[in-house]
Protein backbone atom coordinates (compact mmCIF):
# COMPACT_ATOMS: atom_id res chain seq x y z
CA UNK A 1 0.00 0.00 0.00
CA UNK A 2 1.12 3.54 -0.74
CA UNK A 3 -1.00 5.83 1.37
CA UNK A 4 -1.53 9.57 1.08
CA UNK A 5 -2.08 11.89 4.04
CA UNK A 6 -4.63 14.59 3.26
CA UNK A 7 -4.68 18.08 4.73
CA UNK A 8 -7.60 17.08 6.97
CA UNK A 9 -5.37 14.34 8.46
CA UNK A 10 -7.23 11.52 6.78
CA UNK A 11 -5.08 8.79 5.26
CA UNK A 12 -6.19 7.51 1.87
CA UNK A 13 -5.44 4.58 -0.41
CA UNK A 14 -7.12 2.81 -3.31
CA UNK A 15 -7.53 -0.87 -4.04
CA UNK A 16 -9.30 -3.31 -6.32
CA UNK A 17 -11.44 -6.10 -4.86
CA UNK A 18 -9.66 -9.42 -5.47
CA UNK A 19 -11.23 -12.77 -6.31
CA UNK A 20 -10.12 -14.28 -3.00
CA UNK A 21 -11.81 -11.48 -1.04
CA UNK A 22 -15.36 -12.25 -2.20
CA UNK A 23 -17.97 -14.93 -1.57
CA UNK A 24 -19.85 -17.09 -4.08
CA UNK A 25 -22.06 -14.12 -4.98
CA UNK A 26 -18.89 -12.08 -5.69
CA UNK A 27 -19.62 -9.80 -2.71
CA UNK A 28 -16.75 -8.53 -0.57
CA UNK A 29 -16.56 -10.61 2.60
CA UNK A 30 -16.79 -8.82 5.96
CA UNK A 31 -13.50 -10.42 6.97
CA UNK A 32 -11.81 -9.07 3.82
CA UNK A 33 -12.89 -5.57 4.79
CA UNK A 34 -11.49 -6.11 8.30
CA UNK A 35 -8.16 -7.16 6.80
CA UNK A 36 -8.09 -3.98 4.69
CA UNK A 37 -9.05 -1.83 7.66
CA UNK A 38 -6.35 -3.37 9.83
CA UNK A 39 -3.65 -2.72 7.24
CA UNK A 40 -4.90 0.84 6.75
CA UNK A 41 -4.83 1.40 10.51
CA UNK A 42 -1.20 0.27 10.63
CA UNK A 43 -0.26 2.39 7.63
CA UNK A 44 -2.07 5.47 8.94
CA UNK A 45 -0.49 5.19 12.38
CA UNK A 46 2.93 4.84 10.77
CA UNK A 47 2.30 7.94 8.66
CA UNK A 48 1.51 9.84 11.86
CA UNK A 49 4.64 8.46 13.60
CA UNK A 50 2.90 6.22 16.14
CA UNK A 51 2.84 3.01 14.13
CA UNK A 52 4.18 -0.49 14.66
CA UNK A 53 7.86 0.44 14.31
CA UNK A 54 7.60 3.32 16.76
CA UNK A 55 5.78 1.21 19.34
CA UNK A 56 7.62 -2.10 19.13
CA UNK A 57 10.94 -0.52 20.16
CA UNK A 58 9.14 0.39 23.39
CA UNK A 59 7.71 -3.14 23.61
CA UNK A 60 4.20 -1.83 22.87
CA UNK A 61 1.55 -2.52 20.25
CA UNK A 62 -1.88 -1.36 19.14
CA UNK A 63 -4.68 -3.85 19.85
CA UNK A 64 -8.23 -3.64 18.52
CA UNK A 65 -10.81 -3.70 21.30
CA UNK A 66 -14.12 -2.97 19.54
CA UNK A 67 -15.35 -2.51 16.00
CA UNK A 68 -18.58 -1.76 14.20
CA UNK A 69 -19.05 -1.54 10.44
CA UNK A 70 -21.89 -1.37 7.94
CA UNK A 71 -22.04 -2.37 4.29
CA UNK A 72 -24.27 0.29 2.70
CA UNK A 73 -23.70 -1.51 -0.55
CA UNK A 74 -21.71 -4.70 -1.11
CA UNK A 75 -18.58 -4.07 -3.20
CA UNK A 76 -18.06 -6.71 -5.87
CA UNK A 77 -15.11 -8.53 -7.37
CA UNK A 78 -13.16 -6.11 -9.57
CA UNK A 79 -14.59 -2.92 -8.06
CA UNK A 80 -12.10 -0.09 -7.71
CA UNK A 81 -12.48 1.45 -4.27
CA UNK A 82 -10.96 4.17 -2.11
CA UNK A 83 -10.50 3.66 1.62
CA UNK A 84 -10.01 6.52 4.06
CA UNK A 85 -9.15 6.34 7.74
CA UNK A 86 -8.49 8.83 10.51
CA UNK A 87 -8.21 8.77 14.26
CA UNK A 88 -10.65 10.83 16.31
CA UNK A 89 -8.62 11.00 19.51
CA UNK A 90 -9.29 9.47 22.92
CA UNK A 91 -12.71 8.41 24.18
CA UNK A 92 -12.21 7.16 27.73
CA UNK A 93 -9.55 4.42 27.68
CA UNK A 94 -9.90 3.94 23.91
CA UNK A 95 -8.49 5.60 20.83
CA UNK A 96 -11.13 5.77 18.11
CA UNK A 97 -10.33 5.25 14.45
CA UNK A 98 -12.96 5.57 11.72
CA UNK A 99 -13.03 4.30 8.14
CA UNK A 100 -15.02 4.89 5.01
CA UNK A 101 -14.88 3.08 1.70
CA UNK A 102 -15.94 4.90 -1.46
CA UNK A 103 -16.95 3.49 -4.82
CA UNK A 104 -15.44 4.79 -8.06
CA UNK A 105 -18.24 7.39 -8.29
CA UNK A 106 -17.47 8.69 -4.79
CA UNK A 107 -20.46 7.07 -3.11
CA UNK A 108 -19.82 5.69 0.37
CA UNK A 109 -20.32 1.91 0.41
CA UNK A 110 -18.81 0.95 3.80
CA UNK A 111 -18.58 2.91 7.04
CA UNK A 112 -16.83 1.81 10.21
CA UNK A 113 -15.64 2.86 13.63
CA UNK A 114 -13.12 1.07 15.81
CA UNK A 115 -11.68 1.44 19.30
CA UNK A 116 -8.07 0.58 20.13
CA UNK A 117 -5.82 0.31 23.16
CA UNK A 118 -2.04 0.22 23.52
CA UNK A 119 -0.60 -2.78 25.35
CA UNK A 120 2.78 -3.74 26.68
CA UNK A 121 3.65 -6.79 24.58
CA UNK A 122 5.40 -8.57 27.44
CA UNK A 123 2.97 -8.01 30.31
CA UNK A 124 -0.13 -7.71 28.07
CA UNK A 125 -1.20 -4.74 30.21
CA UNK A 126 -2.43 -1.43 28.85
CA UNK A 127 0.25 1.19 28.27
CA UNK A 128 0.00 4.93 28.73
CA UNK A 129 -0.82 6.81 25.51
CA UNK A 130 1.37 9.77 26.47
CA UNK A 131 4.35 7.43 26.11
CA UNK A 132 3.46 6.83 22.46
CA UNK A 133 1.50 9.61 20.78
CA UNK A 134 3.21 12.69 19.34
CA UNK A 135 2.63 16.00 21.08
CA UNK A 136 1.05 17.63 18.05
CA UNK A 137 -2.62 16.88 17.40
CA UNK A 138 -2.94 14.40 14.54
CA UNK A 139 -6.64 13.69 15.03
CA UNK A 140 -9.61 14.53 12.80
CA UNK A 141 -13.01 15.19 14.40
CA UNK A 142 -15.08 13.92 11.47
CA UNK A 143 -16.87 10.61 11.91
CA UNK A 144 -17.99 7.73 9.73
CA UNK A 145 -20.28 6.43 12.50
CA UNK A 146 -20.91 9.10 15.11
CA UNK A 147 -21.12 6.96 18.25
CA UNK A 148 -17.99 4.88 18.94
CA UNK A 149 -18.41 1.10 19.01
CA UNK A 150 -20.07 -0.02 22.22
CA UNK A 151 -20.46 -3.17 24.25
CA UNK A 152 -21.86 -6.28 22.58
CA UNK A 153 -23.62 -8.77 24.85
CA UNK A 154 -25.52 -11.98 24.31
CA UNK A 155 -29.27 -11.27 24.40
CA UNK A 156 -31.13 -11.79 27.63
CA UNK A 157 -33.88 -14.37 27.75
CA UNK A 158 -32.35 -16.51 25.02
CA UNK A 159 -30.39 -19.67 25.81
CA UNK A 160 -27.28 -19.77 23.58
CA UNK A 161 -26.78 -22.98 21.61
CA UNK A 162 -23.36 -24.60 21.37
CA UNK A 163 -22.23 -24.71 17.75
CA UNK A 164 -18.69 -26.06 17.76
CA UNK A 165 -15.24 -25.71 19.25
CA UNK A 166 -12.27 -24.13 17.49
CA UNK A 167 -8.63 -24.73 18.37
CA UNK A 168 -6.51 -21.66 17.66
CA UNK A 169 -3.89 -22.56 15.08
CA UNK A 170 -1.23 -21.10 12.80
CA UNK A 171 -3.66 -19.52 10.31
CA UNK A 172 -5.33 -17.54 13.12
CA UNK A 173 -2.24 -15.82 14.53
CA UNK A 174 -1.11 -12.28 13.75
CA UNK A 175 2.18 -10.39 14.01
CA UNK A 176 1.91 -9.79 17.77
CA UNK A 177 1.27 -13.46 18.57
CA UNK A 178 -2.45 -13.55 19.19
CA UNK A 179 -5.52 -14.22 17.05
CA UNK A 180 -5.98 -11.74 14.23
CA UNK A 181 -9.13 -9.68 14.75
CA UNK A 182 -10.72 -10.76 11.46
CA UNK A 183 -10.45 -14.42 12.43
CA UNK A 184 -12.98 -14.01 15.25
CA UNK A 185 -15.53 -12.74 12.73
CA UNK A 186 -14.62 -15.62 10.43
CA UNK A 187 -15.37 -18.05 13.27
CA UNK A 188 -18.69 -16.28 13.87
CA UNK A 189 -19.70 -16.41 10.21
CA UNK A 190 -18.84 -20.10 10.07
CA UNK A 191 -21.50 -20.64 12.75
CA UNK A 192 -24.23 -19.54 10.32
CA UNK A 193 -26.15 -21.74 7.93
CA UNK A 194 -24.79 -21.46 4.40
CA UNK A 195 -27.68 -21.28 1.92
CA UNK A 196 -27.78 -21.36 -1.86
CA UNK A 197 -27.24 -17.59 -2.03
CA UNK A 198 -24.46 -17.65 0.55
CA UNK A 199 -24.47 -15.41 3.59
CA UNK A 200 -25.24 -11.70 3.34
CA UNK A 201 -24.25 -9.72 6.42
CA UNK A 202 -24.68 -5.96 6.26
CA UNK A 203 -23.62 -4.99 9.78
CA UNK A 204 -21.04 -6.38 12.18
CA UNK A 205 -20.33 -5.36 15.77
CA UNK A 206 -17.68 -7.10 17.82
CA UNK A 207 -15.99 -6.64 21.17
CA UNK A 208 -12.79 -8.41 22.22
CA UNK A 209 -12.45 -9.16 25.94
CA UNK A 210 -9.43 -11.46 26.04
CA UNK A 211 -6.86 -12.47 23.48
CA UNK A 212 -6.88 -15.98 22.06
CA UNK A 213 -3.48 -17.58 21.58
CA UNK A 214 -2.13 -20.71 19.89
CA UNK A 215 -3.67 -24.00 21.11
CA UNK A 216 -6.52 -22.25 22.97
CA UNK A 217 -9.84 -24.09 22.66
CA UNK A 218 -12.65 -21.64 21.93
CA UNK A 219 -16.23 -22.86 22.38
CA UNK A 220 -18.61 -21.03 20.04
CA UNK A 221 -22.24 -20.36 21.02
CA UNK A 222 -25.04 -18.78 18.99
CA UNK A 223 -28.25 -16.96 19.92
CA UNK A 224 -30.80 -15.06 17.83
CA UNK A 225 -33.06 -12.17 18.76
CA UNK A 226 -34.86 -9.39 16.88
CA UNK A 227 -33.37 -10.40 13.56
CA UNK A 228 -29.81 -10.34 14.86
CA UNK A 229 -27.44 -13.25 15.36
CA UNK A 230 -25.09 -13.21 18.33
CA UNK A 231 -21.97 -15.35 18.53
CA UNK A 232 -19.75 -15.60 21.58
CA UNK A 233 -16.49 -17.44 22.06
CA UNK A 234 -15.66 -18.89 25.46
CA UNK A 235 -12.36 -20.22 26.79
CA UNK A 236 -12.81 -22.27 29.95
CA UNK A 237 -16.16 -20.57 30.48
CA UNK A 238 -14.77 -17.03 30.13
CA UNK A 239 -15.97 -14.88 27.25
CA UNK A 240 -13.17 -14.10 24.78
CA UNK A 241 -15.30 -12.17 22.29
CA UNK A 242 -18.90 -11.39 21.45
CA UNK A 243 -20.13 -10.56 17.96
CA UNK A 244 -23.46 -9.30 16.63
CA UNK A 245 -24.36 -9.85 12.99
CA UNK A 246 -27.20 -7.90 11.39
CA UNK A 247 -29.40 -8.05 8.26
CA UNK A 248 -28.63 -11.67 7.45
Amino acid sequence: MSVTVQSDKKVVDSFTVKCYEVDSAQRLKPTAFMDMAQEMAYQAAAAMMFGYDELIVKNMAWVLSRMRFRFLEAPKWGDCLTIKTWHRGAFGPFFVRDFEVLAADGKRVIEATSSWVIIDVGSRRMARPEDVLPKEDTSCRDFAIEIPAGKVMMPRGVEPAFVKSHKVAYSDIDLVGHTNNARYVSWALDCLEYGESGIRVEEVEIVFHHEARPADEIALYKAEKDGKVFIEGLRDGVQVFCCKLGNI
